[in-house]
């Protein structure tokens, strides 16, 4: 028997004791059943790594953090690591109180299973749902106390899908683990892709074990790799009677201003970006987002990459990474690439563009030679200027510097 296996007889005895007595075992009591199950698995325990395969009901979540690249490429490994190891940390304190096993880490992603009972054919959905709300508003929290302390945001988006699994140990004397899988832990794991930050996504399948539970929104359909038909997902909006909702993300109460920008963009499919650009119109603007006529209609939660013209400064910016261009109109394009480790983004509310990266020195190497390629002509008499050097610190050891 393996240890999420002990975990769930553990809970299993802690419900019917609760239900006997009106209250669960103490610490004492948990560890002599504990001590007990361990006995009965040792002396039940087979070599064979082919047995004890079973089919469940199960509710499979999944979470991943969004924006992670960008953060490890911008703050020092020390700063990366405490933040992922206080982000686990919770989420796993969440999923382990709403009975989940947590069934593996995967880079900045997090898979916990809630397995179905027959005495209770629907609570795992709730505990799955349940959970999943919580670890949004844990993460929330998490925001506020990273914003006092000076440490990157992180956000996470989160799917959740229901259905019958397989559940066994799997590999060999060498090294097994308990694990799940199936078409329910797949379609968990596309589900999770198109969620936003801060967002809990679901199946129809787990909407329907507890639709009298959850407050979700309109049902949208989306299609997913491996399935050749749609598949109807919603939003997870919060839970009514336990007074639990899903923090928003998407401010959008700054003043609008009427714009007429042309944009061009390119689909993402994954991490591959489409070859050939398409066009738009950017139509009004504010400081949390932007209204956009495209030529070619966008599936919805779709990713795109931006590029637009920046008339009031003469020149056109685009940054991806380490990358940046630059032109003036369309006839003079500087291609730009920041030193190895600093990041360069464009603002496109205060049309600045900054450079992140882990020491003073390499982000005043970048600044100056983003100078040097500012100053020839055509560029003198342009508006296009580099205002002078400032550099502050950030988050104990990542330094940003400005060019406007």
């Amino acid at each position: 028997m393996s240890e999420p296996l002990l975990h769930d007889a553990l809970r299993l005895i802690q419900d019917i004791v609760a239900q006997a007595k009106g209250s669960p075992l103490d610490g004492e009591g948990v560890r002599r059943v504990q001590a007990v199950l361990r006995r009965i698995a040792a002396a039940d325990s087979s070599p064979s790594p082919d047995s004890g395969y079973s089919q469940r009901e199960a509710t499979i979540l999944f979470a991943d953090l969004r924006g992670f690249s960008a953060i490890a490429a911008s703050y020092p490994s020390e700063v990366v690591l405490g933040v992922l190891s206080r982000c686990f940390g919770l989420m796993t304190e969440i999923i382990v109180r709403h009975y989940g096993t947590i069934d593996k880490f995967m880079g900045d992603a997090i898979m916990a299973v809630f397995h179905g009972e027959h005495s209770s054919p629907r609570d795992h959905a709730q505990r799955a749902l349940l959970c999943a709300v919580e670890m949004q508003i844990a993460m929330n929290e998490l925001r506020h106390r990273h914003r006092e302390e000076k440490l990157p945001e992180i956000y996470i988006g989160i799917g959740i899908s229901t259905g019958t699994v397989m559940a066994g140990l799997i590999g060999s004397d060498a090294y097994r683990a308990y694990t799940v899988i199936g078409e329910e832990v797949n379609l968990a794991a596309r589900i999770e892709a198109f969620s936003l930050r801060g967002q809990v996504l679901m199946s129809e399948a787990t909407y329907a074990h507890c639709s009298d539970f959850v407050h979700a929104g309109e049902p949208m359909e989306v299609y997913v790799k491996g399935r050749s038909e749609r598949l109807r997902i919603r939003e997870a909006l919060g839970i009514p009677e336990l007074g639990r909702v899903v923090p928003r993300q998407d401010v959008r109460k700054s003043p609008r201003v009427v714009a007429s920008l042309d944009l061009e963009y390119r689909a993402l499919a994954g991490k591959m970006v489409d070859a050939e650009p398409m066009h738009g119109m950017i139509r009004d603007l504010g400081y949390h987002g932007a209204l956009a006529q495209l030529v070619d209609p966008l599936p919805l939660y779709s990713e795109v990459r931006l590029a637009f013209e920046l008339p009031g400064l003469g020149f056109r910016a685009e940054a991806s990474g380490q990358k940046l261009t630059l032109s003036l109109g369309k006839t003079h394009p500087v291609a730009f690439e920041a030193p190895q480790g600093v990041a360069v983004s464009v603002d496109a509310k205060k049309t600045q563009i900054t450079f992140t990266g882990p020491s003073r020195e390499l982000v005043g190497e970048a600044a100056a030679k983003l100078r040097a390629l500012r100053r020839p002509e055509p560029y003198k008499g342009t508006g296009i200027r580099y205002q002078g050097e400032h550099v502050r610190k950030k988050a104990g050891k990542t330094f940003v510097t400005g060019a406007t």
